[in-house]
């Protein structure tokens, strides 16, 4: 075999394992990255759907004076969120940023797979009464149920 042909086999062979590696150290680096993304982009969501659940036990309270009790409390909110009229009226500018079409069953479950449901506890032992949601997915909640300066504080501020 000649030199020159020997060369031009080499070089092709190398020139196409460079592209190789050069694509396997591009995919290494962007895949995790884009995995990352999609994590924090999923923790916003689940995030702002607390949010969104904590302002309507908020107005659950401003109409009955009370949280909804812990056992069956988001059933219960979710149930004054279809019948209470000035919800059902501004449900959408209210908590449509978590939606396109707001709908209140899916208010209490979190986007993240599986769609746990919130967990929700009222401590109403304590003036003013508190509760503590949480997302049973990660560590984010909201509230206490020990301390009223944390009475719908979000624990990720």
């Amino acid at each position: 075999m000649k030199i020159e042909t020997r060369n031009t086999i080499l070089t092709i062979v190398l020139g196409i394992i460079i592209i190789g590696l050069t694509y396997w150290l591009y995919d290494s680096l962007i895949t995790p990255y884009q995995e990352v993304k999609e994590r924090e982009a999923m923790t916003e969501k689940v995030r702002q759907r607390l949010v969104d659940t904590k302002d309507a036990l908020i107005q659950y309270e401003s109409v009955h004076e009370t949280f909804p009790p812990t056992e069956g409390g988001l059933d219960s909110l979710v149930q004054f969120l279809k019948t209470d009229s000035m919800m059902i009226a501004m449900g959408d500018s209210l908590f449509g940023s978590t939606f396109d079409v707001f709908n209140p069953d899916s208010l209490v479950y979190s986007p993240r797979p599986p769609y746990p449901k919130f967990e929700y506890t009222l401590n109403d032992t304590l003036r003013p009464q508190i509760y503590l949601l949480t997302d049973p997915g990660s560590d984010d909640a909201i509230g206490s149920l020990e301390r009223t300066t944390m009475r719908n504080a979000p624990n990720w501020n």
